[in-house]
């Protein structure tokens, strides 16, 4: 099979969808991979170690999709990236298709087999979109505590306080892989931490591994309004595969946030759980409205892409070369997993929740054969 690997073309999108190990693993099974120049410069991997690894390089994106059979990227395409898509090519890769009508729409029209990392699924979880959400959820507090400083328009305020001073209070919406890792961090640098999901099993999961040191509460509008109200720092951590996310806080509730407070929606990438968050770039991450700090950096692992490409590639790879191998077709039938994550394929959405989320016709990828 011949696997395409573009370049990024997202703002401040540095990570790439494939390092040299796979594209050796590729090679030495008789397949060709196509690496678009630069590729990799961001996350710091030179065109000649792709070479030395077996890949062809390809001086420019049209020259990557026009010979590829499956294109393998890390963010969904751009609109300028829609007309190089070919007719009938396999496309892996995040697609958040739940905000993206006109990328879905593109995708039908050319008979796309496009599978979302996102929904890729097995019954522990959500294997590719986990070590994501593991480097968001961490990084949301650290990027929390630096723009919590005055200079940055924040409230002033240390994370762990000092001694007789008390410590910022951190309010993560969502106990999921995420919400988990915004804990982590956040207790790491030892904060005042409350956690909210309608989950009690994942709750209390969340108090045993913390040892107490966490408050839970379930998710419902009476607690989430009050926790918003105290809060100094709130993380959005909801996610449900292939939906729109639901919108927990309200605009009513973020006017009652303290001033210099801010908000950092993970989930913006799916329309975002807190009614004020609107999606940003890393170069212009943060907004104020109604005095509040608001995040809304749709790629966050892309700001340590060394790392996220890194840990992108090590759970993609193996999906990868089981399409090589198999064929697409044959892959999605013996793979569960790929194919829940098929979002696209024959000109239908297959989908369940995407087609709900955009109001389009759902076709089982069963019926499509």
């Amino acid at each position: 099979m011949i696997i395409g690997v573009p370049k990024e073309i997202k703002e401040a999108e540095a990570r790439v969808a494939m390092v040299p190990s796979g594209v050796q693993a590729l090679t030495e099974r008789g397949h060709t991979v196509l690496v678009e120049k630069g590729a990799g410069e961001g996350s710091g991997i030179p065109d000649d170690e792709y070479i030395r690894a077996g890949a062809t390089i390809v001086e420019d994106a049209e020259g990557v999709y026009s010979r590829a059979e499956l294109i393998v990227k890390v963010k969904e395409p751009l609109e300028k990236e829609y007309p190089l898509l070919k007719e009938g090519t396999t496309l892996f890769t995040f697609l958040h298709l739940a905000t993206k009508r006109e990328l879905a729409r593109t995708l039908i029209q050319k008979k796309i087999t496009a599978i979302g990392y996102e929904t890729v699924e097995t019954p522990q979880g959500l294997p590719i979109l986990k070590p994501m959400s593991e480097i968001a959820g961490r990084l949301s507090v650290l990027l929390a505590s630096y723009f919590m400083q005055k200079h940055m328009g924040g409230r002033g305020l240390l994370i762990s306080g000092v001694p007789g001073v008390e410590r910022a209070k951190l309010v993560v919406i969502g106990a999921g892989t995420v919400g988990l890792n915004a804990v982590r961090a956040a207790v790491g640098l030892y904060g005042d931490v409350t956690v909210l999901d309608v989950d009690v099993e994942r709750l209390r999961t969340l108090d045993t591994l913390f040892s107490g040191r966490i408050t839970t509460l379930v998710s419902n509008s009476y607690n989430v309004e009050r926790a918003v109200r105290d809060s100094d720092i709130l993380v959005g951590a909801v996610h449900i595969p292939g939906m729109k996310t639901p919108r927990i806080v309200t605009e009513d509730m973020v006017k009652t946030m303290k001033k210099g407070s801010i908000i950092i929606d993970v989930a913006v990438d799916q329309g975002g759980c807190v009614e004020t968050i609107r999606p940003t770039t890393h170069r212009e991450p943060v907004y104020e409205l109604h005095g509040i700090l608001h995040y809304g950096v749709t790629n966050i692992p892309g700001a340590v892409p060394r790392s996220s490409t890194f840990a992108l590639t090590n759970v993609t790879l193996p999906y990868i070369q089981t399409i090589a191998e198999s064929g697409t077709e044959e892959a999605i039938r013996t793979s569960h997993s790929l194919r829940r994550g098929v979002n696209t394929m024959a000109g239908f959405i297959t989908h369940p929740n995407v087609a709900k989320a955009l109001g389009m016709e759902y076709r089982s990828v069963d019926d499509i054969g």
